[in-house]
């Protein structure tokens, strides 16, 4: 939710600059903000290692594959549409190497920002809330010493940090509550129950599990959904001998695709909160082919397990 709404105030104005229409800018944003939750490191994962008594390690190696898979398709999925809509994604200017490459001397500032706080995570120097904070704080230094920031800016952003900030932990208070009434209400207990009594085989266990958290994932922040029913079905894939690791990546894939599908997707509806003159119509229309590619990662995930399993058995 929070990738969705920086980068629709990063990246947006950017792309309408170069003609991209509401329609793919949008969707874009949308569909790359539920990357983040998979590609290492990842909060749900950590979460989801801690309620499985699973290997977090072995999660965040899983998810590379899976995370880098999904970013290549949607790059397909962009390159498709521009081909198709050349109105959608205008060609932009072409420019020489020398021309790029000058371009660049005044970005390197942001770039080694971006090194220093991506190594610092992976080199465990600090931890996702820190490096927060450090990118924050390094990027006010960069601005005050380019003379980039003034009183008013200042201003500015903070009105605009303080307004998404509560727009966001009200969507996020508003699913830990309706979590909270499905698991006063039994529900729970009543899908154990159910798949206990159904008799379904491995793979029909998965798919209905699968279609749980799916629809699930409309209405409810992943992080609940992954505190409610991960407790519930892991004796029953257990019982089914499938691997909790690889398991771990599918929920979260499931979780992302749920982020964008309608009628609720919770990432659509922010990024509605921050862009309040893009139609919900046309951010949903746009997500279409993200969600369709999605399905196709799914769907390879499952029948191919070794795609998340590969690189854990490498490492060992």
């Amino acid at each position: 939710l929070a990738t969705a709404a920086t980068m629709s105030k990063v990246a947006y104005p950017s792309m309408k600059r170069y003609g991209y229409s509401d329609q793919l800018a949008s969707a874009t944003i949308a569909a790359g903000g539920t990357l983040g939750i998979l590609i290492p490191p990842s909060i749900i994962l950590m979460i989801y290692g801690i309620l499985t008594q699973t290997n977090i390690g072995h999660l965040f190696v899983a998810g590379v594959i899976p995370g880098l898979l999904g970013l290549l398709m949607y790059l397909g999925v962009i390159y498709v549409i521009a081909r198709v809509s050349p109105q959608d994604a205008p060609r932009g200017e072409r420019t020489t190497m020398a021309e790029k490459l000058h371009a660049l001397r005044g970005v390197w500032p942001f770039t080694l920002l971006f090194v220093l706080i991506i190594g610092g995570l992976y080199g465990k120097i600090f931890t996702a809330t820190e490096a927060a904070g450090m990118g924050a704080g390094l990027a006010l230094i960069l601005a005050i010493s380019q003379r980039r920031m003034s009183w008013q800016s200042f201003r500015q952003i903070f009105i605009e940090t303080a307004t998404t900030s509560v727009m966001l932990y009200s969507v996020l208070f508003g699913a830990m509550l309706f979590a909270k009434l499905i698991s006063f209400s039994g529900l729970g207990e009543g899908i154990l129950e159910l798949f206990n009594d159904a008799g379904l085989g491995p793979w029909q266990t998965i798919v209905a599990i699968l279609f749980v958290f799916l629809l699930l994932g409309c209405v409810m922040d992943s992080l609940a959904i992954i505190l409610i029913c991960v407790p519930l079905f892991v004796p029953i894939l257990l019982a089914h001998g499938f691997d909790l690791v690889w398991f771990g990546i599918i929920v979260v894939v499931v979780t992302e695709i749920a982020l964008i599908t309608p009628p609720i997707g919770m990432n659509v509806f922010v990024l509605k909160a921050t862009l309040p003159h893009v139609r919900l119509g046309a951010i949903f229309r746009g997500l279409t082919p993200f969600i369709v590619i999605d399905v196709v990662r799914l769907a390879l995930l499952v029948i191919f397990p070794s795609i998340s399993l590969a690189l854990v058995a490498f490492m060992k």
